[in-house]
């Protein structure tokens, strides 16, 4: 069982198995690849948590440290904020804005979705929004392409709130398949137009149907003056209200950082954003393939963990050019912005390849491996 501390410094058992949440980075503490960026299709900041836009608008995105607040006092230093800097107050029928968090089947088998003993599902988590009124959470399910959304509301503008929300069960459709594939996505509504607005919100699981999806969805993009926070999201197995739900289960750092890591890895250090002119962090391998005279030089490097499926990887030079990498011989930089490609990729490592200047006996590089569902 979980230990929780309380004021008298003696420890009291709660009831909570000792196992990972299910939510990774639930209180964004992880951010590998930046703590702020522009406002994209696709985008990550805090590490698991993608930003699914098509919209007239822009903000900036940051991992953003908290020190005051109630969501604060509940522990949690950070929080994903959306600061919006171009309004978009008129949004086209099939522009929107969600975070969209996705979970492997594999790691959510124990909800039984899809048979006749499936569970109730109960999601928390802090919010911080400048625009009052209903926002809207739909969880989906890829293999039976059924989905079900909750309401909530932002009662008080600028202020944390925590949010409970309860899931019914879905005895209907396709189980859950058993691997490493999308098995569930979790959308917070930020802003929709009409094609995910205009029809009944489905508070009961139901074939997917776009227009169902965000009935009553306030447009969090329609002043510059808005803001839209979120952390301390955690999902659970049942049906919970405010008092009964369990804590918040704070991972230590470095064990937050490797879950992360199964979906995306960089040899960047860590707070250095990614494709800075930087060596700090890079790579130094050697060894000429079939003589020094071929111009040709491999190397394998292993992933700090497993990753969820072969990823995509992306090589960095010390001067932040894409797809390159620094060529060395005996000591002597022979310069940046040299070719390197994946010889062999791997979920456990990846074989790398250079070629061209036959003079060279090291190659030295930064790489990102990105395996986002």
């Amino acid at each position: 069982m979980a230990l929780s501390k309380i004021s008298n410094d003696m420890f009291t058992t709660i009831s909570r198995p000792n196992v990972s949440p299910i939510i990774i980075n639930g209180n964004q503490s992880v951010s590998q690849r930046t703590t702020s960026v522009a406002m994209s299709n696709g985008i990550y900041c805090t590490d698991r948590y993608k930003h699914a836009i098509s919209n007239d608008g822009a903000a900036t995105i940051t991992q953003e440290s908290l020190s005051s607040g109630s969501a604060f006092t509940d522990g949690f230093a950070n929080a994903l904020k959306i600061d919006v800097t171009t309004a978009d107050s008129s949004l086209s029928s099939a522009q929107h804005y969600f975070i969209r968090y996705s979970i492997e089947g594999q790691d959510i088998q124990n909800i039984k979705k899809g048979t006749a003993s499936a569970e109730k599902l109960t999601l928390a988590f802090w919010v911080k929004a400048t625009k009052t009124g209903t926002n809207i959470v739909r969880i989906y399910t890829a293999d039976s392409d059924r989905s079900c959304s909750v309401a909530y509301t932002v009662s008080s503008s600028d202020t944390w709130e925590k949010k409970i929300l309860n899931f019914p069960v879905d005895t209907t459709g396709t189980v859950i398949a058993d691997d490493n594939t999308v098995g569930m996505q979790i959308d917070w509504g930020v802003a929709a137009g009409s094609n995910y607005t205009s029809g009944t919100l489905a508070t009961a699981w139901a074939s997917n149907t776009s227009a169902n999806d965000f009935v009553g969805q306030v447009n969090n993009l329609d002043s510059t003056s808005n803001n839209f926070h979120i952390t301390g999201i955690q999902l659970e197995i049942g049906e919970f209200s405010s008092t009964s739900i369990p804590p918040f289960q704070h991972e230590v750092f470095t064990d937050n950082l490797k879950r992360c890591q199964r979906y995306f890895e960089t040899t960047f250090d860590y707070g250095t954003a990614i494709g800075s002119s930087t060596s700090v962090g890079m790579i130094r391998s050697g060894g000429n393939q079939g003589g020094r005279t071929s111009g040709r030089m491999g190397h394998s490097h292993t992933y700090h963990t497993l990753k969820r499926a072969v990823p995509t990887v992306t090589f960095y030079d010390s001067a932040g050019n894409s797809g390159s990498c620094n060529r060395i011989d005996q000591g002597s930089s022979t310069g940046s912005d040299k070719n390197i490609s994946v010889a062999t990729g791997a979920r456990t490592n990846v074989q790398v390849t250079s070629t061209g200047d036959s003079t060279a006996d090291v190659m030295s590089y930064h790489f990102t491996a990105e395996a986002e569902l």
